[in-house]
């Protein structure tokens, strides 16, 4: 497993595409199968403060499985709360004592570095869904899209249940971030 890295990259990328996102986006389809942009922001509200929770370790032994379809209504803070929140993330793990020991989020307990590249994985996958779905770029640093392939390798062809669907084969010379992305059972080229 890789050692520890920071998030700022990865959470300023994230921050921006959604800073661009306008309210008439908000029911647009997503490469993420089933959620339009809105319950994507929804998730990425609950994962950025769950991983949050996941650095201080203060989720151990009370986070809880995601709503499998959370019904709700995107506060009208969003922007500010998602930037506000990612900031926070980052801040939570650059202490030492984050990337140490076990912890736990979404009712799963892992090591603390595996949970550390589980949340990069969140923060960059659905911030390139969030881009392509509201027509913007998106940036990965080369080291996050290395460490994200590195985890992701392995994936089985069928996909992760519950996570990924089938990977997306794509050719052998594609950038490191369109490798992720097919092995997170998305076509690299989807477009809105």
């Amino acid at each position: 497993m890789t050692s520890t890295f920071d998030f700022e990259p990865a959470a300023t990328a994230l921050e921006t595409v959604v800073a661009g996102i306008s309210d008439d986006q908000l029911d647009a389809a997503t490469p993420c199968v089933g959620s339009t942009v809105a319950a994507l922001l929804d998730h990425v509200l609950a994962l950025t403060e769950a991983f949050r929770q996941a650095a201080t370790k203060e989720s151990v032994g009370r986070s809880v499985p995601p709503a499998v379809a959370r019904d709700s209504k995107l506060p009208e803070d969003w922007r500010t709360r998602i930037a506000a929140q990612l900031k926070e993330l980052v801040a939570a793990w650059r202490e030492p004592g984050a990337w140490e020991g076990e912890t736990e989020a979404g009712g799963v307990r892992e090591a603390a570095i595996v949970m550390a590249v589980i949340a990069l994985d969140e923060i960059v996958v659905h911030g390139w869904d969030l881009a392509r779905a509201t027509g913007q770029p998106f940036t990965c640093a080369d080291s996050d899209a290395a460490i994200l392939f590195e985890f992701l390798r392995e994936t089985p062809s069928t996909g992760t249940p519950g996570l990924f669907g089938p990977v997306v084969e794509v050719p052998a010379d594609a950038s490191a971030l369109d490798r992720v992305i097919g092995l997170t059972g998305r076509a690299p080229s989807w477009s809105a």
